[in-house]
């Protein structure tokens, strides 16, 4: 069964990676590096400020938090244990993976950082200004493009691609209900001070 999946994990990968053209390879590489997105955390930190003001920084530290939590889950625990290589690094597919720029990443790939932390972004702040906030939605397709490049690149699979994010949108869900909770014990602790 095991093999089974690994095998079409292959050859979905093969396909989406092989749907390539000289002209995305900058706008992939490009998108798949953190600045690309800094105009969307700063579209993000501003509306977090103008909704929250003051626990802006609270939030903040959520969102390290979780990105703590999903980078090291991902790369110094499951990447490790696994050890499956990347598909840039895979033998078996030599000469047939479309690399760009020569870059080819670590050895293992298994699960993907890179959805893990976008996704996980995505959930927590999709579950902080879902309220009046439609848009933030958007989030889960920008992470789901941010994971994308990895495989136009050659270094993640699709399985990859689809455990990192589902741990991404557990870390994000798990690291919000935390926030409510130490917000709930603030709150109270204020209100018996007065």
């Amino acid at each position: 069964m095991i093999d089974h999946l690994i095998e079409l994990d292959e050859q979905l990968f093969l396909i989406l990676n092989r749907m390539h053209d000289s002209w995305m390879d900058p706008v992939m590489w490009l998108f798949s590096k953190t600045g690309a997105s800094i105009p969307v955390y700063v579209f993000l930190l501003f509306h977090i400020y103008r909704v929250y003001k003051e626990k802006t920084w609270g939030i903040l530290l959520a969102v390290a938090l979780l990105i703590l939590m999903t980078d090291q889950f991902t790369s110094a625990l499951m990447k490790p244990f696994f050890e499956r290589l990347r598909p840039s690094h895979e033998p078996a597919l030599n000469g047939m993976v479309h690399i760009v720029n020569g870059y080819s990443g670590g050895n293992y790939g298994f699960a993907s950082s890179h959805a893990a932390n976008t996704f996980g972004i995505a959930m927590f702040l999709s579950c902080l200004l879902r309220k009046g906030k439609p848009w933030i939605n958007w989030l889960f397709l920008w992470a789901a493009f941010v994971s994308y490049t990895r495989i136009y690149l050659g270094v993640h699979y699709p399985g990859d691609i689809l455990v990192g994010a589902l741990i991404g949108i557990l870390f994000g869900w798990l690291v919000f209900k935390l926030y409510l909770r130490i917000i709930i014990l603030i709150e109270r602790r204020r209100a018996s001070v007065q």
